[in-house]
């Protein structure tokens, strides 16, 4: 069956720009959630020192949960080619971070959505970005793993590949053992994709998945499809949520993936409002990966 691990979506201020939490904080606050693992972010403040990360994972694994991804954000579609070098780099630290905190899994992304950049222009300066890093992450024993993203929180534009024909088309390019997709159903609404249908077109690439939730907070999705078009690709309307009260159809999803012999992470990304809305999000999916894997 599945494992289940927790990201701390709601604390990311506190433990990557203020300091005000510390990792320690936030593993003691997880354990009553009964999570299997917790996927860490590259941005937290005490793993700027590498001599942190041995330290982080032991105090992980001292209550008895493991860090099994490493979330990051690097920026492959830069046309620059000193800067996508820049990138390749600091993606290639990330894969040995993720190694040194034990996590088999390491995100990579597309990078943004330049408006000087066509479709092929992109995929081909992003599919040689994450080839390049594929001889450490194999190295490495970790598996890189492309998510179909919203944005980063810090980026000017939304991601390159974040719709679903163009992130179809660059996880077709990539075949390597090293290389799967992290699917995240909830950042297919945001790009005016049905996140089934995505699903479908990428079930036998998956390998981690991003457990989340939205829910219209006015107006239908019809009004959400006509405000996909936006400067940011933003639409205001759709909100984060627990897991189960929202638009994601996850009996739909998990019986696809239990179909597909999928058996990988699921990382619960919600929990915005506070530790007791992520118990919830946890008690819900845990029932259901009992349900359809049993």
């Amino acid at each position: 069956m599945p494992r289940l691990a927790a990201f701390p979506k709601a604390y990311m201020r506190p433990l990557c720009r203020e300091g005000t939490m510390t990792l320690r904080d936030w593993a003691d606050l997880a354990v009553p959630l009964g999570v299997d693992g917790l996927e860490f972010y590259s941005g937290f403040l005490e793993l700027a020192d590498p001599a942190g990360w041995a330290g982080a994972r032991r105090l992980v694994e001292e209550r008895g949960m493991v860090i099994p991804m490493l979330c990051c954000s690097p920026d492959f579609s830069q046309p620059d080619p000193a800067l996508r070098r820049a990138e390749i780099e600091r993606e290639k630290g990330w894969i040995r971070m993720a190694a040194t905190l034990g996590a088999g899994y390491c995100r990579v992304l597309s990078g943004q959505r330049r408006p000087e950049l066509s479709r092929e222009q992109g995929l081909d300066l992003v599919t040689g970005c994450i080839e390049a890093c594929l001889p450490e992450a194999e190295a490495c024993g970790v598996t890189l793993i492309l998510e179909n993203h919203y944005k980063d929180d810090f980026w000017s534009y939304p991601e390159f590949a974040q719709k679903m024909d163009v992130f179809c088309a660059l996880v077709d390019r990539i075949r390597h053992p090293r290389f799967g997709v992290n699917y995240d159903p909830s950042n297919a609404f945001l790009a005016g994709d049905d996140p089934l249908e995505l699903l479908a077109r990428v079930k036998d690439r998956v390998v981690t998945m991003h457990a989340s939730d939205r829910y219209l907070a006015e107006g239908t999705l019809e009004d959400l499809r006509r405000e996909e078009g936006g400067p940011e690709g933003y639409a205001k309307r759709l909100r984060h949520g627990t897991i189960g009260r929202g638009l994601n159809d996850y009996d739909a999803i998990f019986s696809t993936l239990r179909a597909a012999g999928f058996d990988g992470w699921v990382s619960i990304e919600d929990g915005v409002d506070g530790i007791e809305q992520l118990a919830e999000s946890v008690r819900f999916v845990r029932g259901k990966l009992r349900h359809h894997w049993g």
